[in-house]
């Protein structure tokens, strides 16, 4: 699409969307019903969608949206009610159409000619700074003292936009202890949506102001369950800063969530109706769950959870987001909802890492790089040896629920750091890819039986594991 036709559909659309919202104010049912035909009228299946039948992920919300009785309904209805109208607005353009249309055709378009990854996100360390120092946090591996500049963060975006990626997500170190810049980074691409982790203790009502006036931002506070546990992991107080943050979000009407490390110590808890009521509450409309990770050499391999507290995991998160659930609320599961993201996403397949020394590696958990943004380009690092020897092999399981090639199939991470020859990017306590998925084997072959029978139980057929034995 030319950039002259892409700039007029983006206005025809915005300016549809400004109607939907001014009609829903006054009656939701008209409003619902206008967001649905511009849902039918700007996100038409394309060849790259998965469904045979036609339909793409757009299809499917132009019929909740027309269903007054769904679940999904009501979640959008409470976005409009709880956001501010020009952070939503922006949020569907970029998110949506910019990121999940126009860009995500444009990558497979690539993908198709280059024969290689094209990442649908970009996640990035504006600095490697924190003002907490949360026990077993894997940026801390990085060292404390690194920085993008703006005109690397700005370089990255550009490069990212050029290649269809219009999502990009800022975590750190603590990523608003650059606040100020992201705000100007956020001003300067109006076309991109950047989500940003956070601890949420430099969050103000100044910077939120700043937030809505730019529109594309959105958040995702990390908390690891009640009071207790929190302050145990991240230090006394930090839970009602916490809390503190989410009452500025919510009085400044921006869109925002959790981020939660589950572990064997936190699983129930963070998952209990106790909790996500707690949060929802609060004004937080989504949560993202990540597993427990055993990276650097100080990690604890203890906290991985037995295969039936993964399996509770499993089932709970479907739970939540299930239509019999009234909660208004969506959760995500990385690991365990691999067989709807057709398993791993790192390595450029749908995202990729750089961090605050400008490595580009091909997962936040995954420190080892052979590109640098100062001296090569993403589109260079997708082409280069350890891209390339993700790109080879993925997906690593034929059984989706065992998709990382460190945590449940740990013979292959050192295959393709061997093959690619890729450094540690650990300028704390560098650790081999041997030593990191050792710590991995047996949780790997303990999960294995558990995996493949949710995985029939899916409706999946078939040998589990990719050719060879991935998990010895």
């Amino acid at each position: 699409m030319s950039t002259i036709k892409n700039k007029m559909t983006r206005m025809l659309l915005k300016e549809g969307l400004d109607l939907a919202i001014h009609h829903m104010e006054k009656n939701p049912e008209t409003g619902m019903q206008d967001v649905a035909m511009l849902v039918n009228k700007y996100f038409k299946p394309t060849p790259y969608d998965r469904n045979q039948m036609g339909q793409n992920t757009f299809s499917y919300m132009e019929q909740y949206l027309r269903n007054p009785q769904s679940k999904w309904r009501r979640y959008a209805e409470d976005l409009l009610r709880d956001i501010d109208k020009n952070v939503l607005k922006t949020f569907i353009l970029n998110s949506a159409y910019e990121a999940g249309y126009k860009g995500n055709n444009l990558r497979h378009q690539l993908m198709e000619q280059k024969l290689c990854n094209i990442p649908w996100a970009i996640l990035f360390d504006p600095t490697s700074m924190c003002n907490m120092h949360c026990t077993g946090c894997w940026a801390a591996e990085y060292g404390h003292m690194l920085n993008l500049s703006n005109e690397d963060m700005d370089a990255i975006v550009r490069q990212g936009e050029k290649i269809g990626c219009h999502f990009y997500l800022l975590t750190g170190g603590e990523p608003l202890m650059r606040k100020n810049d992201i705000i100007i980074l956020a001003r300067k691409h109006p076309t991109s949506e950047f989500h940003i982790f956070t601890n949420g203790s430099l969050i103000t009502d100044e910077f939120c102001q700043a937030a809505v006036a730019v529109g594309n931002l959105s958040f995702s506070l990390s908390i690891e369950g009640f009071e207790k546990a929190n302050d145990e992991r991240r230090g006394k107080g930090s839970f009602r800063r916490i809390m503190k943050a989410m009452d500025i979000l919510h009085r400044n009407r921006l869109l925002f969530g959790i981020s939660v490390c589950y572990t064997k110590l936190n699983y129930k808890n963070v998952t209990s109706d106790e909790f996500l009521d707690m949060v929802i509450e609060k004004g937080c409309k989504y949560a993202w769950y990540f597993h427990y990770m055993p990276v650097g050499n100080e990690a604890v391999p203890d906290l991985l959870l037995s295969p039936d507290e993964r399996t509770y995991m499993y089932h709970r998160v479907r739970e939540i987001r299930s239509e019999q659930c009234d909660k208004l609320f969506f959760a995500i599961d990385f690991q365990n909802d691999g067989e709807f993201i057709d398993g791993c996403i790192a390595g450029g397949r749908a995202y990729l890492h750089i961090n605050a020394n400008g490595d580009i590696e091909p997962c936040v958990f995954i420190h080892y790089s052979d590109t640098n943004i100062h001296t090569g380009t993403v589109m260079e690092a997708l082409e280069n040896p350890l891209f390339m020897a993700y790109h080879t092999r993925q997906p690593f399981n034929e059984n989706l629920l065992q998709p990382c090639p460190m945590l449940e199939n740990p013979s292959i991470l050192p295959e393709i750091i061997r093959e690619s020859k890729a450094p540690s990017t650990d300028l704390q306590s560098p650790e081999s890819a041997e030593h990191l998925c050792a710590k991995c084997k047996k949780y790997a072959k303990d999960w294995q039986a558990a995996a493949d029978t949710l995985w029939m139980e899916s409706g999946h057929s078939g040998h589990s594991g990719h050719s060879g034995n991935r998990v010895s």
